[in-house]
């Protein structure tokens, strides 16, 4: 590209969330500037605009709104590595001819693994039993041993997969091949076929019909989310009283689709044995009652934050930027 002093211009990419190495040696072989400098929220347009930026890539961290698009008319591409663009002003940015990507396969079996971190944390009281033992370990060892002996296995068990789309379905095979029953509420998806790939490069394949959201969850006995943000709780008070007793959920989705607050009475009286979060209401500063709570798994955010996960990011938002503005 030429600028008005007739001097090349080198195009420049603002990754201020991070980028894997393999996504920043792809971009620069395809000729792009690669900055990783971690811009604070509110200087961002400054700084898009100080160092003519032309494309701006961010994660979960980093908010493009209106303000930033409309501050920064020489940006090109807004690029989001996951696939949640509830972070991006999409419709108004494409409003403006900028192209708006993300990686929406790329880290979907980081995300299922996660999820069955947080099913085995909770069935065999691993996040409780990792604070305890160091406390308790050489003085009470036997009580500890009787407080965690009453683990559930996942095999033969129930898991209700809500939103059936890319992670889902990484989620429903995975269950699959622990011999659990996978069903599904998809709004969007009425069937699906997964295919579930061993080693040796045999596989078999099942069918996924969507049911109703309610038939789901008085079935399931543990309930994952895979939808994203929402206007209103997919899970509140109401549909807590309609869960199985003893039911475990798992959110890697999006904070604010499960009623935080419902959650906890619902801990607190045993209708919900244990829930997995790594997504919250209030991020990035949880609420002390989650938090504390010794039948939550917790982690911060991190479902898509593997090495071969982020790798594949970085490699695929380079791909599409390079094809766009090449």
């Amino acid at each position: 590209m030429i600028d008005q002093t007739n001097k090349i211009h080198t195009m420049k990419v603002l990754a201020n969330d991070g980028i894997s190495k393999s996504g920043i040696l792809a971009l620069e072989k395809g000729g792009f500037e690669v900055i990783t400098t971690k811009v604070a929220q509110e200087q961002v347009a400054n700084y898009i605009n100080e160092n003519n930026i032309d494309v701006i890539l961010v994660r979960s961290a980093t908010k493009v709104r209106k303000d930033i698009i409309d501050a920064c008319p020489g940006i090109k591409i807004i690029g989001r590595g996951g696939v949640g663009m509830d972070n991006i002003d999409v419709d108004y940015a494409k409003s403006k001819g900028i192209h708006v990507i993300n990686t929406p396969a790329s880290s979907s079996e980081s995300v299922a693994e996660l999820v069955f971190g947080h099913l085995f944390n909770g069935v065999r009281f691993l996040h409780d039993s990792n604070r305890n033992m160091p406390l308790e370990g050489d003085t009470n060892f036997d009580g500890l041993k009787k407080a965690y002996a009453n683990g559930t296995e996942l095999r033969g068990k129930t898991l209700g997969i809500v939103g059936i789309g890319r992670i889902g379905q990484a989620t429903a095979k995975m269950a699959l091949g622990l011999g659990m029953k996978v069903i599904a509420a998809d709004s969007f998806i009425p069937e699906v076929d997964v295919k579930v790939e061993f080693f040796d490069g045999q596989s078999i394949t099942t069918k996924i019909v969507s049911q109703s959201l309610e038939s789901l969850f008085k079935e399931a006995d543990f309930i994952t989310l895979h939808v994203p943000a929402q206007n209103g709780y997919i899970i509140g008070e109401k549909e807590f009283e309609i869960l199985k007793d003893g039911v475990g959920i798992v959110n890697c989705a999006r904070g604010g689709v499960i009623d935080e607050v419902a959650l906890v009475k619902a801990l607190d009286s045993g209708k919900v044995a244990f829930a997995g979060l790594d997504v919250f209401e209030n991020e990035p500063k949880p609420e002390m009652a989650i938090l504390m709570h010794s039948k939550i798994s917790l982690t911060p955010h991190i479902g898509a934050a593997t090495g071969e996960a982020q790798d594949r990011i970085g490699t695929e938002l380079a791909s599409q930027i390079i094809t766009l503005l090449s």
